[in-house]
């Protein structure tokens, strides 16, 4: 699978479900006290930088950005998929969203506090990882945070189906924290804390707390 098969795969497939994703998942973060509690500590570390801007990179509908505006974080969204982000204007309106991809963001150097991917490295093959958080650590400021969150597991399976029984084709990769931690470390970033659980957005999800190195 080459880089262009895949982005267009994942461009093509969300904008297909891109009102269905947003019907299922919009009240998510009402049931996940867990992911709450790590959005609100995100909050914290970027308000304690003095605040600034902060990128929600794969950000679907828009549900975590305007959940982080609404701790007082000037977050906005970045996402590969047209469809998905007139339902986040819609849905949103006022909060910025930008048509990118994480495989090449156009942001500055050095141009936002903190960033978060939420379950939006999960389509991403794994030849590709280093590239993206190489990215990351580009735009961040140093010491700026960096959130991620993803499925935990070893395997990857073709989704044919998804979000109101419409059809995708997207690979979903589940990996292994450790796996993960090595990569970000490879990368240039110092993780800070990391945890599993299980709640309505994952099976067994995993999720990391890391800091731009200087």
């Amino acid at each position: 699978m080459n880089a262009g098969d895949w982005l267009a795969d994942t461009r093509r497939s969300y904008d297909t479900v891109a009102a269905g994703y947003a019907d299922l998942t919009r009240h998510l973060l009402d049931e996940t006290p867990g992911e709450r509690a790590v959005l609100a500590l995100f909050a914290d570390l970027v308000r304690a930088r003095g605040g600034g801007p902060v990128a929600d990179v794969g950000c679907g509908a828009g549900r975590i950005t305007a959940h982080l505006r609404q701790l007082d974080v000037d977050a906005f969204g970045i996402d590969l998929s047209a469809g998905m982000l007139d339902v986040a204007r819609r849905d949103h309106p006022g909060v910025r969203f930008e048509l990118g991809s994480m495989t090449d963001l156009a942001l500055a150097d050095a141009s936002v506090t903190g960033l978060v991917a939420w379950y939006s490295l999960i389509h991403v093959p794994d030849d590709e990882i280093s590239s993206v958080f190489a990215h990351f650590r580009r735009v961040l400021r140093p010491g700026g945070p960096l959130l991620l969150s993803f499925h935990v597991g070893d395997e990857s399976r073709l989704k044919t189906e998804g979000y109101g029984g419409h059809p995708m084709r997207v690979y979903v990769h589940r990996r292994q924290q450790e796996k993960t931690i090595e990569w970000l470390n490879q990368a240039g970033f110092a993780v800070e804390t990391h945890k599993t659980l299980t709640s309505a957005e994952s099976k067994l999800g995993g999720i990391i707390l890391a800091r731009r190195q200087r």
